[in-house]
């Protein structure tokens, strides 16, 4: 079957070939008509299988057509995000979808000015999707009306609850009319979300896609047994061989991102960097500079790992294994987009074999191991660690004479 079949506007049938999208995938498949029939969904899928799609596509062709019909006013549907970049990922999806449509919708969350947000919340939008605690900002101060929702979307639920955002959905749902639609989309299902799932869902249709392999059949992943204090000699290595390459790599902390960052400024390689401690304008500036291609190297904390849809990523290095089994499939999921084919490599210190083991045990199979022979694994050391030292001999050289020239001019001021 294909987009051209379904019954949707002319003008979402065109926005999806512009964007290469011809064939539903599986969720999108199941998913798209119980939503266009007003059904409740409950929909578990696992990262890359394009679930964002699969219920924008139903939404904004039944909003097109109740504004082609009638006018209408008035916030008709909410869709709720554990992250500012999911947020804008998800906002750029509608947007695409509903190009041409009479469709508007915006994007609010924190960390920016509410001016801008709120001028343009008063000029009418029909899909809001926001992060909790700017939406509930912007509801008790008036701007945000929900009296009229329809659709309440629930997106990347598990980690909405990962991130202890319960309460706030809990609260959400007393702003809401008793009579709507309901979509929960989650990678994961267990009890916790299940009980959240059916306290808000009337009489289900539940969808799940399930494969054997947590980990997407278009994937080829593989665990590299590395000493930790070498991993930046081999993260080195791997970059240069494959310059042309866009390279996302996971660290476990934000400490660990800028010192990663550090040591392969000492190789001259320009990498940036995306964690918590950054502030809303430089995480924007950094998606946006690996999305275009601008720099190829972003290394990221797991803030990064859920949900955000980056295209192209031809690899994905774990630096530092994830220390939750469930998040090595949501971080090599980050490649191998769609259709596309995608790698995936795992760096495992001794110290982190505990770490893998539950990985495999989660995966339900062991990872193909990437043998390293030992006169290879002393090469990359001598050749990377002898560039690298000499590079810091330099620039200890450099600091001292500034230092030098310093204290010398102070003397004769």
């Amino acid at each position: 079957m294909k987009f051209d079949d379904y019954r949707i506007a002319a003008e979402i049938k065109k926005n999806l070939a512009a964007m290469g999208l011809k064939r539903p995938t599986d969720i999108q498949f199941k998913s798209i008509p119980p939503i266009l029939n007003g059904e409740d969904v409950l929909a578990i899928a696992q990262t890359g299988t394009g679930k964002t799609a699969a219920f924008a596509i139903p939404i904004v062709h039944m909003l097109h057509e109740q504004k082609s019909s009638r006018r209408t006013e008035g916030i008709k549907c909410v869709v709720m995000e554990p992250t500012r970049e999911l947020a804008l990922q998800i906002t750029e999806v509608f947007d695409s979808i509903g190009k041409h449509t009479k469709v508007k919708t915006l994007c609010v969350f924190g960390g920016v000015e509410q001016d801008p947000q709120i001028a343009r919340l008063g000029k009418g939008i029909d899909i809001l999707v926001a992060t909790p605690g700017r939406m509930f900002d912007l509801v008790s101060q008036g701007h945000i009306h929900l009296n009229r929702v329809q659709m309440l979307v629930l997106d990347e639920a598990d980690h909405m609850l990962d991130l202890g955002f319960i309460k706030d959905i809990q609260d959400l749902i007393r702003f809401l009319p008793r009579k709507r639609q309901t979509l929960f989309f989650s990678a994961t299902i267990n009890d916790k979300i299940k009980k959240l799932a059916y306290s808000l869902v009337r009489n289900p249709i539940r969808i799940q896609i399930a494969p054997d392999d947590p980990v997407a059949r278009n994937i080829v992943h593989f665990v590299a047994f590395i000493e930790m204090d070498d991993k930046r000699f081999f993260l080195a290595r791997l970059i240069k061989e494959n310059p042309d390459s866009k390279v996302l790599i996971f660290v476990r902390t934000k400490v660990r991102a800028e010192r990663v960052s550090k040591a392969l400024e000492r190789a001259e390689i320009q990498s940036l960097t995306i964690h918590g401690d950054k502030d809303q304008h430089d995480r924007l500036d950094v998606m946006k500079q690996f999305r275009e291609g601008t720099v190829k190297i972003l290394i990221a904390t797991d803030v990064s790992a859920r949900g955000i849809d980056i295209p192209d990523v031809d690899q994905v290095v774990n630096y530092d294994l994830p220390e939750v089994a469930e998040n090595y499939v949501h971080r090599v999921g980050r490649t191998g987009r769609a259709d596309k084919k995608g790698l995936a490599v795992s760096f495992c210190s001794p110290e982190e074999k505990p770490i893998l083991d539950e990985i495999e045990s989660f995966l339900g199979k062991p990872i193909t191991v990437l043998s390293i022979g030992k006169n290879e694994y002393h090469e990359t050391l001598i050749l990377h660690r002898d560039h690298t030292d000499k590079l810091t001999a330099v620039m200890d050289e450099i600091e001292k004479a500034e230092k030098w020239e310093k204290k010398k001019k102070k003397r004769n001021g």
